[in-house]
């Protein structure tokens, strides 16, 4: 039987149908929501489990800030929205869906014409929004749509076989909470989701009307009903298959229509119908997720466009104008309101450009601004601040139809929302990091101020800009000379080496001088360049990179009257594919990352002329690494002496892709074949390298353990070091005190190795002072201070620390310390880090490429590491006093060590290869503390493996609060 229909409700749909909509820490979905269904003639409850109360616009819809329902307490805010409910038909509705308003009337209609009927929906098509468009997927095939034997299980798995997720259909609010009242506490989403249909299709027919039902977004991962539940329902270990089966027994004690099946029957029954709806899964027989149509938004039509693919699905309910002209107005909130993660990156790159047009230039005009306004709209038409701009400019112009045009879309759009992306924008980063920008600009009277200190030293440095525009593109060129113009310094000559021709005849005397080049000879011009610059420091970069406004001047400031600086790298900004922002701050001077990622490590430093020119200038045999090759034979010829680091961005410039670069990896082999090693160089990902330096050495390792007081740990950490090292020259010392536990002592009494020795101390010692005494007795020529609590992970362990601890620059080596989940507990140690010393990227996945600069995944140097799994030669850390057991014996001995070390001019160095399981918490009381604060302030007040314009909060490596630049100081 298919069921009857009526045309009229016999009473208004405000007093039958309750949208019960449901929203969790989405503010921008929940306002879009709240929009769409704010207009139905029913009633809306929305259940806001956010952290915040929503702010902004309340439509006329039930609000309810319920906190105390968090992510995983859905079932139990559900239970709470459905027992609020009144009306006798509800819906549930994500804040992510647009459900149709005809649909829901039909299906209200339906159930109020057919008793025996508890839930009616439709078909269902999915979205996916980006900046300027929407790509729509098929969910649904063509399905029986009535299901309406009289017998419940023939309801339960003909469902089932042919299953469409139900749990947001219209649904009589009596079954609704009946369901609720039933379901135990605490089930998992996706045996909700299961025991939903089941309960309905059992208690109730149900119906499916061939109507374009709901429009939802897609799942950017996997498929939402081809994951959880189909694995809940599929998974043969054992934990899942009594899962499956419990779940099982309590549907068969549920008061249903299914009356006539024992207990074991009704369970057998269960299991089947778990197989119909796995059948329907694996062979895709009601559920797909195929692109058919795309929609570009048209912003001089101010209406979409759609593009369809090659094959479409006319028995589905979608192909019709009216449909079409629901999806425009879907779409229209979906511009106006964005809200999903993949629409808001692109937007963020597009904004970030709107807000580079908008900016004000030197040279402007009246119709150079409204150029600029008029690409800024063509970007993204839905951005107010553009369009009122516009608007403004147009009617200056006199242009008034074309400015009366432009105020009815911003009436259009502020009919939806008043308010712009400027909230939304701030909170990314690149709003923010333009928002961080803005203070450090000198005011008027510091201007004046600066002005009279530079010429009261001879006008303080001056800069050579190196320009390449190697595409001869005008357009770019231009954005690189403007903003210099419009910096506030002007102690620079700029030479633009142009495959194009010059504008004008220049010499290098002018300001601005054009060199034409080629591809082939553009190398040796650079060099003829640095020969005839009257300035001090040379900077290359290329067309298009952009000068902050006050970065120069502020080198100029801190560079004044140095002496025995010979090259400064500097921070930067740098511009995605996209457009979006991202901050590059680097730390001071680091070898190894620089060695690691030389494309970001190795950009836009300011050589000093005089140096460049001692070390023979830029090589043509490195044309795609220049800077870095020029780097490397810098410090082949003066060491690391006179390398330093300038907090400032002085550029914006597009980030570099990272991929295999072999003038990269050459100039790295050139220079460590100098430095006497006959190395190897692997990339894990291109444009990052590691370094196997090839010692031919292989020397002993004393491995110091001090033993502790749980047996346990130390068999753990001990059996890690015997089964797990593949390097043979190695000892294992367990330091031990006379107090140790009898266990320990027992155990250690007994116990036999040929590479263990168990050294007892003659009086109680603390664990630092242990590995001292314990050093004493080592007879290696490099010491590695282990945790009693640390389990090494890789065979290779000791050749990685061997790799670095071999080189005679480097004095320690630490590791990388992770869970037994690979959550990284340490990664290098930051002072100052959360208040004290710490460590960046805690709870991380230990393999994460994502990581700031790379910096969990590449070696490089830090100030300090933890001895938790520490390597240093012996003959240094005698010679550093070992660590210091009278100040730190109660914490932070490994990071006195460290910087001692590096006092001493040694490098510490981090490698990520090597993994040790360890807490990774640093024992820090107050006291020690104060003292390691007191005792090294100087570190203490810039780390400088980390970076002054990065907070020292959280997971550290985020962008630090904006504050002006103290230009008085700078001057005294």
């Amino acid at each position: 039987m298919q069921g009857k229909s009526v045309s009229e409700h016999m009473l208004p749909l405000n007093e039958l149908l309750t949208v019960v909509l449901i929203s969790h820490n989405r503010p921008a979905f929940l306002r879009r929501a709240m929009k769409y269904y704010g207009d139905l003639p029913c009633k809306v409850l929305v259940l806001d489990s956010a952290t915040e109360h929503f702010q902004g616009e309340l439509p006329d819809v039930e609000y309810q800030h319920v906190p105390q329902f968090a992510y995983s307490g859905f079932q139990a805010k559900i239970a709470y929205g459905v027992e609020q409910v009144t009306t006798p038909y509800m819906v549930l509705a994500a804040d992510d869906d647009f459900i149709v308003h005809e649909a829901l009337a039909e299906s209200v209609d339906f159930l109020e014409a057919n008793g025996d009927y508890g839930m009616c929906h439709g078909y269902c098509l999915m979205y996916l929004t980006l900046a300027g468009s929407v790509s729509y997927y098929r969910r649904d095939k063509k399905v029986c749509e009535d299901y309406s034997s009289e017998r419940p299980q023939d309801r339960v798995v003909e469902y089932m076989r042919q299953y469409l997720p139900p749990f947001y259909a219209v649904t009589r609010t009596s079954l609704m909470k009946s369901w609720y009242a039933l379901l135990p506490p605490g089930t998992s989403f996706q045996w909700q989701e299961i025991g939903h249909v089941y309960y309905m299709l059992a208690c109730a027919k149900a119906r499916i009307l061939p109507t374009a039902y709901v429009v939802r977004e897609i799942n950017y991962g996997n498929s939402e009903h081809n994951t959880e539940v189909y694995h809940s329902l599929t998974y043969s270990d054992s934990k899942s298959v009594a899962e499956r089966e419990a779940f099982a027994e309590f549907l068969v004690t549920l008061p249903t229509g299914i009356k006539d099946l024992d207990p074991v029957q009704g369970k057998a029954f269960v299991m089947e119908s778990f197989d119909a709806m796995i059948d329907s899964l694996q062979t895709g027989r009601a559920l797909t997720a195929e692109l058919i149509f795309g929609s570009i938004w048209n912003n001089d039509l101010k209406e979409p466009k759609r593009r369809f693919g090659p094959q479409q699905y006319v028995e589905m309910p979608f192909y019709n104008q009216a449909f079409f002209d629901q999806l425009t107005g879907f779409e229209f909130l979906l511009h106006a309101l964005p809200a999903g993660r993949m629409q808001l990156e692109e937007l963020e790159g597009i904004w970030a450009r709107q807000e580079h047009l908008l900016a004000p230039r030197n040279n402007d005009t009246p119709e150079s601004v409204v150029d600029r306004l008029w690409q800024a709209y063509d970007a993204n038409a839905f951005n107010r601040t553009v369009n009122k701009r516009l608007a403004a400019q147009l009617e200056l112009l006199g242009e008034d139809e074309d400015a009366q045009s432009m105020r009815d879309w911003i009436e259009r759009i502020e009919v939806v929302s008043a308010d712009d992306h400027r909230p939304t924008f701030d909170k990314m980063l690149s709003g923010r990091l333009l928002k961080w920008l803005a203070p450090r600009q000198p005011d008027a009277e510091h201007v004046e101020s600066i002005a009279r200190h530079l010429a009261a030293n001879d006008g303080g440095p001056q800069f050579g800009i190196f320009l390449l525009d190697l595409d001869n593109n005008v357009d770019k060129l231009q954005v690189s000379l403007d903003s210099l113009l419009e910096g506030h310094s002007k102690a620079f000559k700029v030479v633009v080496f142009t495959t194009g021709e010059a504008p004008a005849a220049t010499t290098a005397l002018n300001t601005l001088h054009f060199v034409r080049v080629t591809q082939s000879n553009f190398v040796d011009k650079l060099n003829l360049s640095a020969h005839q610059s009257p300035c001090d420091w040379l900077l290359l970069a290329e067309a298009g990179d952009e000068f902050t406004t006050a970065g120069l001047l502020r080198a100029s400031l801190e560079l004044a009257g140095v002496a025995d600086v010979r090259a400064v790298a500097t921070d930067e900004i740098q511009r995605t594919d996209n457009g979006a922002l991202v901050d590059v701050f680097r730390p001071g001077f680091n070898l190894d990352l620089l060695q690691s990622l030389p494309a970001l490590m190795a950009r836009h430093w300011l050589i000093r002329r005089d140096v460049l020119i001692e070390v023979g200038g830029y090589q043509p045999d490195f044309s795609k690494a220049l800077e870095f090759d020029l780097l490397l034979r810098i410090i082949e010829e003066g060491g690391l002496n006179g390398l330093a680091h300038l907090d400032e961005p002085l550029l914006i410039a597009q980030a570099p892709v990272l991929e295999e670069n072999a003038h990269e990896r050459l100039a790295l082999l050139r220079h460590l074949g100098n430095r006497g090693y006959k190395a190897k160089i692997t990339s894990a990902t291109p444009g990052t390298y590691q370094i196997d330096y090839r010692h031919t050495e292989r020397p002993l390792v004393s491995i110091i353990i001090p033993a502790g007081d749980d047996l346990a740990l130390l068999q753990q950490c001990l059996q890690g070091v015997l089964l797990r090292t593949r390097y043979t020259r190695y000892e294992v010392l367990i330091a031990v005190n006379p107090n140790q536990s009898a266990e320990v002592n027992d155990w250690l009494g007994a116990y036999q190795h040929a590479k263990v020795r168990v050294l007892c101390a003659d009086h109680p010692l603390s664990d630092v002072a242990l590995y001292n005494a314990a050093s004493q007795e080592a007879k290696g020529e490099y010491l590695l201070l282990l945790a009693v609590d640390g389990e090494v992970v890789n065979p290779n362990w000791i050749e990685s620390l061997l790799n670095h601890a071999q080189r005679p620059e480097v004095g320690i080596v630490g590791a990388k310390l992770v869970d037994r989940e690979g959550k990284v507990t340490q990664a290098g140690l930051i002072l100052g880090m959360n208040g004290g010393v710490g460590s960046a990227f805690v709870g991380e996945r230990y393999d994460a490429t994502s990581s700031y600069l790379q910096r969990l995944v590449l070696e490089q140097n830090y100030s300090a590491v933890s001895k938790a799994c520490l390597m240093v030669r012996k003959e240094l850390f005698d010679a550093l006093g070992g660590l210091d057991d009278a100040t730190f014996a109660d914490g932070l001995s490994d990071v006195d060590l460290c910087l001692k070390a590096g006092q001493a001019g040694y490098l510490t160095v981090w490698t990520p290869l090597v993994q040790v399981i360890h807490p990774g918490v640093v024992q820090q009381g107050q006291q020690v503390l104060d003292a390691l604060r007191d005792k090294w302030s100087a570190a203490f007040a810039q780390d400088q493996a980390y970076n002054a314009n990065l907070a020292l909060t959280g997971k550290g490596f985020a962008l630090g609060e904006s504050a002006p630049i103290n230009w008085a100081q700078l001057l005294a």
